[in-house]
């Protein structure tokens, strides 16, 4: 049996989609594209009707693939421990197989074609890494894979790789930031006791040092679009440095936030630029959804 991890790589769920947002390495846009009028179209078997999970934009995606999505979806939480309910794992597989169509949808629509041989090569590397022909067909075979129909698989993730890195790499490198620091009151009551101290003079730092000796609301530097609370992230952008904030509300508590720096064009850390390109692919995903024909025939 071929390395299941590695084999699993080959249908990435959104989430490893996302993760890997910044990996530009292995991004497939080397490739030639192929001209506009040679896209190929969705194959469907003359002889059995094939059974639809959804159809996108009017191309299908099967019930075989999907099935076969969710078994290796499965596997892989399994592996990992983390195997969710089975309704939230069928609706995670089928939201990230019409957001991957999408994507191939957008790159064939912008040129860019997995042909057979880009697949071709794609697929002898996977071969190799999953130990060879035997152990691939043997993969195959566990997940009911014919080889045309993995084959018409990794184009997709081919094509949906390539749009995904140009709308990652889209992200700027460098963006306008602040750095803050907050501190974080369970109540009201306590966080409205120490505006009160800032409003008659007691400095930030002080407040600091009585409330957070260990310095875990220090928020660093951040883009707009960066922190998990946009609460904070709003009231910060508002502020110069020096200044600090009113009582903000969030699902985590009560935060008093001071500004001590502002860039207009500060370069983006890798963590936060990783953030951007998977706000950024969130989006562009959200915006296709609403604006194609989505029929989902799943129960």
């Amino acid at each position: 049996m071929p390395p299941m991890t590695s084999l699993r790589r080959l249908l990435p769920l959104t989430l490893a989609l996302l993760l890997s947002a910044c990996n530009l390495g292995a991004q497939p846009g080397a490739a030639t594209p192929s001209p506009a009028g040679d896209l190929p179209q969705p194959q469907e078997s003359s002889h059995t009707p094939t059974r639809e999970a959804a159809r996108v934009n009017g191309e299908t995606i099967t019930a075989d693939s999907f099935q076969r999505s969710l078994a290796l979806y499965e596997a892989a939480q399994t592996e990992t421990g983390t195997l969710l309910a089975t309704e939230d794992v069928a609706r995670i597989v089928l939201d990230d197989l019409i957001a991957r169509l999408l994507l191939s949808q957008s790159a064939r629509a912008q040129s860019f074609t997995a042909d057979a041989s880009l697949v071709a090569e794609r697929l002898n590397a996977l071969i190799e890494d999953a130990g060879g022909q035997d152990a691939f067909d043997e993969w195959l075979t566990t997940y009911s894979y014919s080889a045309q129909e993995f084959e018409r698989e990794l184009a997709l993730e081919i094509e949906a790789g390539w749009m995904r890195n140009e709308i990652t790499s889209a992200v700027p490198t460098s963006a306008e930031q602040v750095e803050a620091r907050q501190v974080l009151l369970s109540d009201l009551f306590s966080a409205e006791r120490l505006l009160g101290q800032l409003e008659n003079g007691t400095s930030f730092e002080t407040i600091v040092a009585n409330n957070d000796p260990q310095r875990l609301g220090y928020l660093g530097w951040f883009p707009r679009g960066y922190l998990l609370q946009p609460e904070v992230e709003a009231v910060a952008f508002t502020l110069q440095p020096g200044e600090s904030s009113q009582v903000v509300e969030t699902p985590l508590g009560f935060h008093l936030v001071e500004v001590l720096n502002r860039d207009s064009d500060r370069p983006l850390n890798p963590q936060a630029r990783l953030a951007l390109q998977i706000a950024a692919l969130v989006d562009w995903i959200s915006q296709q959804r609403a604006q194609s024909d989505i029929q989902v025939f799943l129960p």
